[in-house]
């Protein structure tokens, strides 16, 4: 039975070779020294404030608040330094693993976002970067390739299966494999073994945390709601992480595709099971 640290009820654990257990375990270890360095805090605070652009806006969206009839803030992680919330994590995942003495980062990705705030953090920090990325969505998301490459990082093209994320994914652990020496994987998912889930909760939180004290900066009390889109999970955990111990509604709107019950949707969540 795994620490109760590494699961979320009966979800988490690690199901990965043998190999990366020690890596796991090292990580483990430095995000937990990590979390209480005053130092590492101070640098990634200030990294998030001068470099990414924190805190981003709560916005009053006044037409939308009309047409719904409640009053509607929009908190607005695309003004964050490389258009998403993805460079939160991948920050401070580079960080971290610059903190433990690793020289080169790998990434996947599939519509580009992650690759891109992993090549910019790399960039900024000094690491070799390789973004492992599907050919279907090097086709398609061209303009992010290109975004990575001016970054100096290494596009490596994944030409298996469907081409896109799944397989980049697989491409990726079968490098961390072989590297885990001087490598550190920068997962952007709120997936993968432990401690990721609960490493990019924590690197994502500041959205929540600043949601939370700009809504009652802007109307005295918590929200009554918060919704945040659920994908790969890393945006609405860390922003429902910042409500938990209050009494707001937590709404995760998954995509619904051609239907439920037509089983062609991304509804893991809602549809899925284990």
């Amino acid at each position: 039975m795994l620490p109760v640290e590494e699961r979320f009820g009966p979800y988490g654990g690690r199901f990965v070779p043998e190999t990366l257990i020690g890596a796991l375990d090292e990580l483990t270890a430095a995000w937990s020294e990590a979390r209480e360095d005053d130092a590492f805090q101070a640098e990634l605070g200030r990294l998030l404030r001068d470099f990414v652009g924190r805190p981003t806006p709560l916005y009053l969206a006044e037409r939308l608040s009309e047409r719904v009839g409640r009053r509607t803030y929009l908190k607005r992680e695309d003004l964050a330094h490389t258009g998403a919330h993805k460079i939160n994590n991948a920050v401070g995942q580079a960080l971290l693993a610059k903190r433990m003495g690793k020289t080169r980062i790998i990434a996947e990705t599939g519509a580009g976002q992650h690759g891109v705030a992993t090549a910019t953090a790399c960039a900024l920090l000094g690491l070799d970067c390789v973004v492992y990325m599907g050919t279907e969505d090097i086709r398609r998301q061209a303009p992010n390739v290109e975004r990575m490459n001016l970054l100096g990082a290494k596009v490596e093209p994944v030409d298996a299966g469907a081409r896109t994320l799944k397989e980049a994914v697989s491409a990726a652990i079968r490098d961390w494999v072989a590297t885990v020496a001087d490598t550190h994987y920068v997962i952007g998912s709120a997936v993968g073994p432990a401690p990721f889930p609960a490493l990019v909760r924590d690197l994502q939180r500041v959205i929540g945390d600043e949601a939370r004290s700009q809504a009652i900066d802007a109307e005295g009390v918590v929200p009554a709601r918060v919704i945040a889109c659920v994908g790969g999970g890393s945006n609405s955990i860390g922003t429902f992480y910042g409500f938990l111990d209050d009494p707001t509604e937590l709404i995760g709107v998954e995509a619904a595709g051609e239907g439920i019950e037509t089983g062609r949707h991304g509804a893991s969540l809602s549809a899925g099971s284990t």
